[in-house]
């Protein structure tokens, strides 16, 4: 059965009331809810104009690289206020491919941050780089700019900030860090599309600054990636590398304007965009605006909706800064709450509302523990929230009724299980 809030509670959530007493959300009935379909957890908010642009293409008969890549890049630059932007088929891809163009070598190191995806880490590796940990904040998850001033050696080569579920790094900091060691900077910046710092947009402070499209992001492609940088050159060599190390625009040789050779200048990688995929993100860029004041909804009303239970809630934005709420993560400590994480997702699970774990620590991976000796305890921010976290939907898909889900479920099990 669904059982929803008053009128008051959907008005909120429509954006006609933004602050209610917390003692408010404390009033509805609960009889062990269930939600009849299962929520799925970050899918994308697809319309019609994404999919009439991909049967287009695949009418047209160019599915691969091609015009509506270039265009994507261009709407997305110009979304970024950047210089150049390339496409390629994965954030992990625009990782690698930065590392490789910005100088990084077998031996050099790379700061980033433990609380992460797995991506961040692997792109270093490939990269021939190896990753040193540097501790995040416990408030705001985001790599700690006084951690890595302990981290940097002769070897360092650039920081990897990760601006976590859409909140910016301390690019500052950061920035004051790297000119005085001569380091490069290498935003990720898969959970920040919308995310600015002191008017800046995220993606364009460092020597460059990578994006994800994955199914999950604020800009779904399926998958895919973008790479922002300030340079020329840089970006010229990037789309290169993305296609098999073959001459710039390469994509053309089987335009209409006839045949054109190209040519192998440098040894590629299998990285490019297809025309399907920009087909989706151009029509998601041009809504990336709207569906952004919908998860700064549901955000806004998870927090007053959660602000009475004993569970840890996402800090406010920080002044002069622009937040993308990609995720909305709750920390739950069984000392606080009386269940342990992992039995708070699997009751979500039973009462079929999809969550997330965004993330287990880096270190607590068996892989990175037998390659660098890593121990989550070195790092026991990261660590502590790792082992806490939950990552709740927060898709612009939601409507009112799937956002009271949410909260019913999660009041139900924090206040009757």
């Amino acid at each position: 059965m669904r059982q929803k809030f008053g009128e008051k509670y959907i008005r909120y959530f429509m954006g006609e009331i933004m602050s209610l007493p917390a003692k408010n959300f404390q009033t509805f009935e609960k009889t062990g809810y269930i939600r009849n379909d299962f929520l799925v957890f970050g899918a994308p908010a697809i319309q019609e104009a994404e999919i009439n642009e991909v049967v287009a293409s695949m009418k047209s008969g160019w599915l691969g690289t091609g015009p509506k890549v270039a265009r994507f890049e261009s709407e997305f630059r110009d979304y970024k206020d950047a210089r150049y932007a390339v496409a390629v088929n994965s954030g992990t891809a625009a990782l690698h491919l930065s590392m490789l163009v910005s100088g990084v070598k077998p031996g050099d190191e790379i700061i980033t941050t433990p609380l992460t995806f797995s991506a961040t880490i692997n792109a270093i590796i490939h990269a021939g780089g190896t990753p040193v940990l540097a501790d995040v904040d416990p408030v705001t998850m985001n790599i700690d700019p006084e951690r890595i001033e302990d981290k940097i050696t002769s070897r360092t080569r650039a920081i990897l900030p990760v601006h976590f579920a859409g909140r910016p790094c301390d690019m500052d900091a950061l920035s004051d860090i790297s000119k005085r060691h001569g380091l490069k900077i290498i935003e990720d910046c898969a959970h920040a599309i919308e995310t600015e710092y002191k008017g800046r947009k995220a993606g364009t402070e460092g020597d460059f600054g990578c994006f994800s499209f994955y199914v999950t992001k604020n800009v779904a492609t399926g998958e895919g990636g973008m790479v922002l940088t300030r340079k020329k050159e840089a970006a010229v060599r990037i789309k290169i590398l993305a296609l098999h190390g073959m001459s710039k625009d390469a994509w053309k040789r089987f335009s209409d304007d006839g045949y054109k050779h190209y040519r192998v200048v440098d040894c590629g990688f299998k990285y490019n965009m297809m025309d399907l995929q920009a087909g989706i993100g151009i029509h998601q860029l041009r809504r990336v605006e709207e569906n952004w004041k919908k998860r700064r909804d549901i955000w806004n009303f998870y927090k007053q909706c959660f602000s009475h239970l004993p569970i840890r809630l996402p800090a406010d934005p920080e002044p002069e800064t622009r937040h993308a709420y990609h995720l909305f993560t709750i920390l739950v400590n069984e000392l606080e709450t009386g269940i342990t994480r992992d039995a708070f997702l699997a009751a979500m699970t039973r009462r079929n509302i999809g969550v997330g774990v965004h993330y287990l620590s880096i270190p607590e991976h068996p892989y990175y523990q037998k390659t660098f000796g890593w121990r989550p305890k070195d790092y026991p921010n990261a660590m502590n929230i790792g082992r806490r976290t939950v990552s709740l939907p927060i898709s612009p898909k939601l409507n009112h009724d799937d956002a009271t889900d949410v909260v019913n479920a999660v009041e139900d099990i924090l206040i009757h299980d």
